[in-house]
C-alpha cells in the first residue's frame, strides 16, 4: 500500500511478459539503459510475507513475485498480473488483489510499455 501511495509505480516499464504473465515494479525500468538489468531491482525493503495465499491464481489475479532462488517474504516490489489461471502458483506466492477492470489492457501489455499509474480499490 505504501508503495503504491508514494507512486513508487508511476514511470516504470512492464520488464516481463510470457503469455500468461506480466510483471512490473522494478524501479531500473526508469531506465532504459539498464534494460540488461531490469526485473533485478527494487524499493530495497522486502515486504516481508510469510504467508502464501489460499486464493486461487486465476485469470487477473495479482500477487508479488520473487525469484526462484528466494523466498516468498523476499518479495519486494514487483508484481505480477495473470493472463491465465495458473494453479501451480497456489500456495506459492502472496496474493495481493483480482484486476476488476481493463483485462483486455493487461492482455496488451508488452516490454517496455510504460505504467502510468497503480491505483487501488477498497
Amino acid at each position: 500500500l505504501d508503495l503504491v501511495k508514494t507512486n513508487f509505480y508511476r514511470g516504470q516499464r512492464v520488464h516481463h511478459v510470457q503469455p500468461g504473465i506480466v510483471q512490473f515494479g522494478d524501479p531500473q525500468t526508469r531506465n532504459m539503459q539498464k534494460a540488461p538489468d531490469w526485473g533485478f531491482g527494487g524499493s530495497g525493503r522486502p515486504i516481508g510475507v510469510k504467508e502464501t495465499s489460499k486464493h486461487t491464481f486465476d485469470r487477473g489475479a495479482v500477487g508479488y513475485a520473487y525469484r526462484t532462488d528466494q523466498r516468498p517474504e523476499d518479495a519486494d516490489s514487483q508484481i505480477f498480473i495473470l493472463r491465465i489461471a495458473n494453479p501451480t502458483l497456489n500456495g506459492k506466492y502472496a496474493y495481493l488483489g483480482h484486476v476488476t477492470k481493463g483485462m483486455e489492457v493487461v492482455d496488451k501489455l508488452a516490454v517496455p510499455d510504460l505504467i502510468k499509474n497503480v491505483t487501488l480499490k477498497p
